[in-house]
């Protein structure tokens, strides 16, 4: 699958910090169960690769793939952990240049007009606008729309339940990231039908 058509196959693309890599699989099944197939884990902590690699050979409907990719040698880690794309909070030419290299899917992060271009430059036209919030979400989301009508984004940081159907309407948008689908405490109570309920919810936020 390429980049656009993943990000077209939710409406929220859950960012999972995974602290225990038992909790990947049953992680992952709640979410595939109410709906929300594209997973993003995070390479913030010792288990993501191995959470990646947990899921990707016992949760065959899920699509996951790594985030927070900073280093070029962090692709050819995901793709050999079974991740089928990757997500960056920016872009450098080494980056995109592993990318291409590696051969897995790339969602490059920015935050303004000139990254944008650079990405387009770079062959990118699906990217992440991060940080979302701080970025302007919504009204910068319109305006890019206008001189860059060709970019699908998927706006990450600080989205909630209740702010994802705005941007989820915006025609620019591919789906949203978020953090909410996976709270810290259910995770660690290991409350699966929880978090089934909120990624139900989520699924169904695009109108």
């Amino acid at each position: 699958m390429q980049i656009r058509d993943i990000m077209r196959s939710c409406t929220v693309m859950p960012v999972l910090v995974i602290e225990n890599v038992e909790h990947a699989v049953p992680l992952a099944k709640a979410l595939v169960e109410g709906g929300i197939r594209v997973l993003e884990v995070t390479l913030r902590t010792d288990a993501a690769l191995a959470a990646v690699k947990a899921i990707a050979e016992n949760v065959p409907g899920a699509i996951v793939g790594v985030g927070t990719v900073v280093r070029p040698e962090q692709f050819v880690q995901a793709k050999e952990a079974g991740a089928v794309f990757a997500v960056t909070p920016g872009l450098t030419p080494k980056l995109a240049a592993a990318a291409r290299e590696c051969g897995i899917e790339l969602l490059p992060g920015v935050m303004t007009p000139s990254e944008a271009i650079a990405a387009l430059e770079e062959g990118f036209d699906a990217m992440k606008l991060f940080p979302a919030e701080q970025a302007g979400s919504l009204a910068m989301l319109k305006a890019l729309g206008g001189p860059l009508p060709q970019i699908l984004f998927c706006p990450t940081g600080g989205v909630s339940v209740e702010s994802a159907p705005k941007l989820l309407a915006l025609p620019n948008v591919g789906c949203v990231g978020g953090s909410w689908l996976a709270p810290k405490d259910m995770v660690a109570k290991g409350d699966w039908a929880g978090i089934t309920a909120l990624a139900r919810e989520a699924a169904g936020l695009r109108g």
